[in-house]
């Protein structure tokens, strides 16, 4: 069963194919998307919280339950943040509904954001043609 891949939303520094290639995964199938009624924060790590009328740009991917063990492993280990699965709808670029997991920490402790970890958000998000508002959105967690 862990080979069954799944629609998995990424939104934070794990939609950088470079930061998924550290924990050797390199999703074959993907796509931008959108996910409504949550709003991206980076404090200190990227988030989502519902929020009414926001949306949150990603990727939506098909990976294995395998790879996603191994990546959130990562994330605890590494970021020090646990991450857990909530089933969401997102809408790809090309106007499609998907089902997909989307991991969300809901006790991250604020804190500001390091500069080149929203650069490691920010680049990519600028090369998959995210609007220019949300792009503004990421650098505001740039710290001053």
């Amino acid at each position: 069963m862990s080979d069954r891949a799944v629609w998995t939303f990424f939104y934070g520094s794990y939609l950088n194919p470079a930061v998924l290639a550290e924990v050797d995964l390199r999703p074959q199938v993907w796509e931008t998307a959108r996910l409504g009624g949550f709003e991206l924060v980076i404090s200190p790590r990227a988030n989502l919280r519902p929020a009414s009328g926001c949306v949150a740009f990603g990727i939506v991917a098909q990976v294995t339950h395998a790879e996603l063990d191994r990546l959130y492993a990562h994330a605890e280990d590494v970021l020090g943040q646990v991450y857990l699965p909530e089933a969401v709808l997102v809408s790809t670029f090309d106007h499609r509904s998907l089902p997909a997991l989307c991991y969300v920490c809901t006790d991250m402790a604020p804190a500001p954001a390091e500069a080149d970890y929203v650069d490691r958000i920010l680049e990519p998000c600028r090369q998959y043609g995210f609007p220019e508002w949300y792009l503004k959105h990421i650098a505001s967690f740039r710290p001053s």
